[in-house]
């Protein structure tokens, strides 16, 4: 990291936002296996949060891997830094007052942990959300055909068959896709946004 750098704050205080805005910022972090249904929840959920006039992004796991981290592959280490990056710029965006969704694999408890620690640092909501689904259901869903090509060999590192996934301890929500239809969780997830005052 520089040394010869410093923060520089701005002239708006995070109340004032607040005030101005009408809203608290806050990161909502969807995770779970690829077909868990993670990036419908995410859209619709933005669709919603919109509608209710709510200030809303959504920052989707493969979305961002044609720009920001396009230069990164999928090996431990750079799905490290994928989520590093991510952890850094839901953080911006939430100190926006943004209802900021995010929706990666996210396999790794550290990364998450990490992604968390910074939000807390900044006295800023994160919201985890395991998105689960047993792996023979996400296999026979696979709408990107990435298991089977998983399964044969075609794919290294793939999380759920040859890389592992870690799954969530103590999320503040658990959904599970094999029972939840997509409707259901946004009123799960949007029920729980209202009961903490993060949206009215």
């Amino acid at each position: 990291m520089a040394t010869n750098i410093t923060f520089h704050p701005g002239s708006v205080s995070s109340e004032e936002r607040v005030g101005l805005l009408k809203q608290k910022g806050v990161t909502i972090w969807l995770t779970g296996l690829s077909a868990s249904g993670k990036s419908t929840i995410a859209c619709a959920l933005e669709q919603h949060l919109l509608h209710l006039n709510k200030f809303t992004y959504r920052l989707d796991g493969d979305n961002v891997r044609f720009g920001l981290n396009k230069d990164l592959g999928f090996d431990e280490r750079s799905r490290n830094e994928n989520i590093r990056r991510i952890g850094e710029v839901s953080k911006l965006f939430a100190d926006s007052c943004c209802v900021t969704i995010t929706a990666f694999i996210s396999p790794y408890r550290v990364d998450r942990d990490f992604a968390r620690q910074i939000h807390n640092q900044g006295s800023l909501p994160f919201v985890e959300v395991f998105v689960d689904a047993p792996l023979n259901v996400v296999e026979q869903r696979d709408p990107k055909g990435l298991y089977k090509k998983a399964r044969a060999g075609e794919i290294k590192d793939f999380t759920g068959i040859s890389a592992p996934y870690e799954a969530p301890e103590n999320p503040e929500i658990h959904i599970n896709t094999a029972d939840t239809d997509v409707t259901e969780s946004v009123r799960i997830i949007t029920e729980y946004l209202i009961s903490k005052g993060y949206i009215s």
